[in-house]
């Protein structure tokens, strides 16, 4: 092994360089070049998959958000139809229809059309039903809900 020992100037205050340590040291600069100029190459993929990645995130974002949008419409629809408000509407809309069948029984049994056992058995249970409706109308009104 060669060893330098004596710097150009003549004084010795540089340490000793090792001819195998250069050598060494110039590998490892090939070596890191090499894989410099290897990433440089790698960029354009990286560059186009860092695209695509963007793509199908936005995609797929798209997605969830109209299918988040399509949940929060059918949220807001069993709401609605769930609502106190809604609820009492519809009773009254039932307590309406059967009172109507009961009027229609009752014009039924006064021309005729009705015989009296069939008209009071319908009658009753038609009337019983509005009731009943009527009543869950009455506490649901003046409920705190």
């Amino acid at each position: 092994m060669l060893k330098n020992s004596v710097s150009p100037t003549g004084s010795s205050a540089q340490p000793d360089v090792n001819i195998d340590d250069l050598e060494v040291k110039d590998e490892l600069c090939k070596e890191n070049l090499q894989l410099v100029n290897e990433n440089l190459l790698k960029e354009p993929r990286i560059v186009e998959l860092r695209n695509q990645y963007r793509i199908i995130c936005t995609t797929q974002l798209a997605v969830a958000q109209e299918k988040l949008n399509e949940l929060d419409k059918q949220k807001e629809e069993v709401l609605k139809l769930n609502s106190p408000p809604y609820l009492l509407q519809r009773i009254q809309e039932a307590m309406n229809k059967t009172e109507e069948e009961s009027e229609n029984l009752h014009k039924q049994v006064l021309d005729r059309e009705i015989d009296i056992g069939a008209f009071l058995q319908q009658y009753k249970s038609l009337r019983t039903a509005y009731h009943r409706k009527s009543l869950i109308h009455l506490a649901a009104k003046t409920s705190n809900i």
